[in-house]
């Protein structure tokens, strides 16, 4: 294996990514480092699927269960942050495994992108805020989808700052906002090799479904009243999530319980068609359906045994 390899173990939420990016650091000698903008936070165990301590036991993680849901987090400092981590375990000789589903922040791994702010019009970029407030992010991210579906196939409809900058861009006539423009050019630190993991889509959105009526039963409720507690609102960033937010209004008496468990599910499954659109724009991402093998046992030999002729 050469010193700047890095194995990318990607896919949609509920694919099983934790699971198989384990086996795959306890195979090649690896550490784990989370590329998850959910699971980068204290107290949000369960609503974040954050891998157990049973699983953090199997293989070292980096960049899980360190911020403060109140603080600030940026791309930029996610970008420092990944790639410390990422120098310190090539640095002994171990290799990386990239894991995770948010597709900014492995952007930020792997390419060289600029995070300065875009002037913009600060009158319209105060419009736009005041829109993200009053009628939700996802109504800027509507405007977003009529003006540049690709991009708004890209950007997460929480991410009101990355939405905004968009919107900006187009209406200054920048043209589309892509995703790997000139501007942007590959990372030549590293030498990574991208998986998809996927499923077919009944067997995802089963797997979705039933991992939110576990997460119920894990306790999600009690965690979210336990993070209003601490007074976190719907405002803060952390919060805005998939099963925080829902919860949240469930918790305000704007939804039923049963209403909230539905909308979670039905917003996860969104999301996860977002990511694998996301991940499949990668050229040299190899895609890898675990539904072709019949268990996951067999699933778990054939990746390894590919990987082994790749790294």
């Amino acid at each position: 294996m050469n010193d700047r390899r890095i194995l990318v173990i990607a896919g949609p939420t509920a694919v099983g990514k934790t699971e198989y990016a384990i086996e795959a650091a306890k195979a090649f000698n690896g550490e784990i480092v989370s590329c998850d903008s959910m699971q980068l936070y204290q107290y949000m165990d369960i609503g974040s699927a954050k891998p157990t301590a049973a699983e953090r036991a199997e293989a070292v993680h980096h960049l899980i269960d360190f911020l403060n849901p109140r603080e600030e987090f940026s791309v930029a400092r996610y970008q420092k942050l990944a790639r410390e981590a990422i120098d310190d375990i090539l640095s002994r000789g171990k290799l990386p495994v990239i894991s995770g589903g948010t597709g900014l922040y492995l952007n930020s791994i792997l390419y060289d992108m600029d995070f300065a702010d875009a002037s913009g019009d600060e009158k319209l970029r105060e419009t736009l805020r005041k829109v993200a407030e009053e009628e939700g992010s996802e109504a800027l991210h509507s405007q977003l989808a009529e003006m540049d579906p690709e991009a708004a196939a890209r950007i997460h409809p929480n991410n009101t700052k990355k939405i905004i900058r968009a919107i900006e861009r187009l209406q200054a006539g920048e043209g589309r906002v892509r995703p790997f423009d000139s501007s942007i050019s590959e990372n030549k630190d590293y030498d990574p090799l991208l998986v998809c993991l996927t499923r077919n889509r009944e067997e995802l959105y089963d797997r979705i479904n039933r991992r939110v009526d576990a997460l119920i039963e894990a306790g999600l409720v009690e965690e979210v009243r336990s993070l209003m507690d601490m007074g976190l609102t719907a405002d803060d960033i952390s919060m805005k999530g998939i099963g925080y937010k829902e919860i949240i209004a469930y918790l305000e008496g704007e939804t039923t319980l049963d209403e909230a468990i539905d909308l979670i599910k039905k917003n996860t499954r969104h999301y996860a068609k977002r990511q694998l659109t996301w991940f499949r724009r990668y050229d040299k991402i190899n895609v890898v359906n675990l539904s072709e093998y019949l268990s996951e046992e067999e699933a778990k030999r054939g990746l390894i045994g590919w990987l082994e002729k790749k790294l």
